[in-house]
């Protein structure tokens, strides 16, 4: 199917001007030109790698069958009450949030829910999940933050009434009050806070647009949230090799997360992390410290994302993720002004990156399934690069987190800029699985395994990854 599908031997695309690296910059189309021409040509340019050298057509002749979406990214503000210094929307190589209306306003929800109910009966789905984001989602008064999620709600239960509809937000944390924290519960919405680790030196980068600590009204809205344990969906940590790891995780600790989701910082070959150096491994370093006290404490004090996923896809498990492993990507972002868009990590990348040209006025997400960003990451093991495809660790690396993957010029099928990390980290986590299983101390938890074929369920450490995380998308 590959030679049918892809083709790498393609006239390189013209070069962009200046710097090729991932400077914010704007790419306008020439006078008189249709918009969407210009940002098909910007995609040619920065990302021949789908957009010239992917065939959908042809892959759906080849068998290559479109996957649903099934999460939905709200972009319920496009402006936040921070500045952190590292953070994609705002600061990185799209500066699109600029054109952006700072709110959803209750038409475009109700146009997106429309859409979203369509999507959803269409294809049967038993569950679509929501999650509001931004910006920060949180500077909607609390009367209306449930707002975009009962619009939904309705028209999922007009359209497709067997399907559930989950709900999470990701917030920084900073505005959280007894009065949100009741609004959201009552709506039967989850709160995820984004937060670099329990210490203040550890949010050095999260201030607010005075150059203010934003530390101390996130730790206040984390303990608030800790009392509301059903309403509980976890943290998510960007690593920082500046900080020492397990102080970092046992710092987290103290606010009691149900689930922590450390992430790789939004990099890539142009524009490379803090700390790259080619046969090094930092990352991996620093998200294995983690991992040793994780996996040899003595009671669960809480799920690591990240490395309860690698352990199922070794286990041959399915993994709820769009960072590692082959599963189809199957989430869609809507923006303040009901653009359709891709994954917002993207923005990382280059100016438009996420893009579609699509908008809930005029095009369903059937439509979606078929531009050529999604399908490229609903195609597993033929999106990636030869080395990938041959590297024994792809099904569960699966070419790392897809934006990780970026060269300007070239696009989305290199290796990950972390594959030296990613291959010292599952190598590691599989070695200890590996150790495990044949510890005569884990004959239970091998009896558990075996009970997973029967259609029962895994032994804690090593549940299913399949049950519901945080969004792996930063606030």
């Amino acid at each position: 199917m590959r030679r049918a599908v892809t083709s790498d031997s393609v006239l390189p695309a013209p070069p962009a001007p200046g710097d090729a690296g991932s400077a914010p910059h704007q790419d306008p189309a020439p006078p008189g030109q249709d918009p969407a021409a210009g940002q098909r040509l910007r995609h040619a340019r920065h990302a021949p790698w789908p957009y010239t050298r992917l065939d959908v057509a042809a892959a759906r002749a080849a068998g290559a069958r479109p996957h649903p979406i099934r999460q939905f990214v709200l972009k319920t503000r496009s402006r936040c009450n921070l500045a952190c210094t590292y953070c994609y929307v705002y600061e990185m190589a799209d500066q699109g949030w600029r054109g952006q209306p700072p709110a959803m306003t209750p038409a475009t929800a109700a146009r997106a829910a429309e859409r979203i109910a369509e999507h959803a009966a269409a294809h049967r789905l038993p569950r679509v999940d929501l999650v509001l984001h931004g910006g920060e989602p949180l500077l909607t008064a609390p009367a209306a933050l449930a707002g975009p999620v009962d619009a939904v709600r309705a028209a999922v239960a007009r359209a497709a009434p067997r399907t559930k509809v989950t709900a999470t937000v990701q917030t920084n944390g900073t505005l959280l009050t007894r009065g949100r924290l009741a609004a959201l519960a009552t709506a039967g919405i989850r709160v995820g806070v984004s937060l670099d680790g329990g210490l203040p030196a550890h949010n050095a980068r999260r201030v607010d647009h005075t150059g203010r600590p934003g530390f101390g009204a996130a730790a206040r809205g984390l303990r608030l949230l800790a009392r509301h344990p059903d309403s509980y969906a976890g943290v998510l940590c960007v690593v920082d090799l500046d900080q020492d790891p397990v102080e970092t995780y046992e710092s987290l600790l103290a606010f009691a997360p149900p689930s922590v989701g450390l992430l790789l910082p939004l990099a890539n070959w142009s524009a490379p992390p803090p700390g790259h150096h080619p046969g090094l491994a930092p990352y991996a370093d620093w998200l294995l410290a983690v991992f040793e006290r994780w996996w040899h404490d003595g009671v669960r004090r809480t799920r690591i994302r990240l490395f309860e996923e690698i352990i199922a896809l070794l286990l041959g498990l399915p993994a709820a993720t769009e960072t590692l492993g082959l599963a189809p990507a199957a989430t869609a972002v809507i923006e303040t002004d009901g653009s359709i868009e891709q994954a917002d990590s993207l923005k990382s990348a280059y100016e438009g990156a996420a893009a579609t040209g699509m908008s809930v006025d005029t095009h369903s997400f059937d439509q979606l399934l078929d531009h050529p960003g999604l399908a490229a990451r609903q195609l597993g093991r033929d999106a990636l690069a030869a080395g990938c495809r041959a590297c024994e660790l792809v099904e569960v690396c699966g070419g790392g987190h897809y934006p990780h993957r970026y060269r300007a010029g070239e696009g989305f099928r290199q290796p990950s800029v972390y594959c030296a990390d990613l291959q010292v980290l599952i190598r590691h986590v599989a070695g200890a699985v590996h150790r495990a299983a044949q510890s005569p101390a884990t004959a239970a938890r091998r009896s558990g395994a075996q009970a997973v074929q029967a259609g029962q369920t895994l032994p804690p450490r090593t549940a299913r990854a399949t049950v519901a995380h945080p969004p792996a998308v930063a606030s």
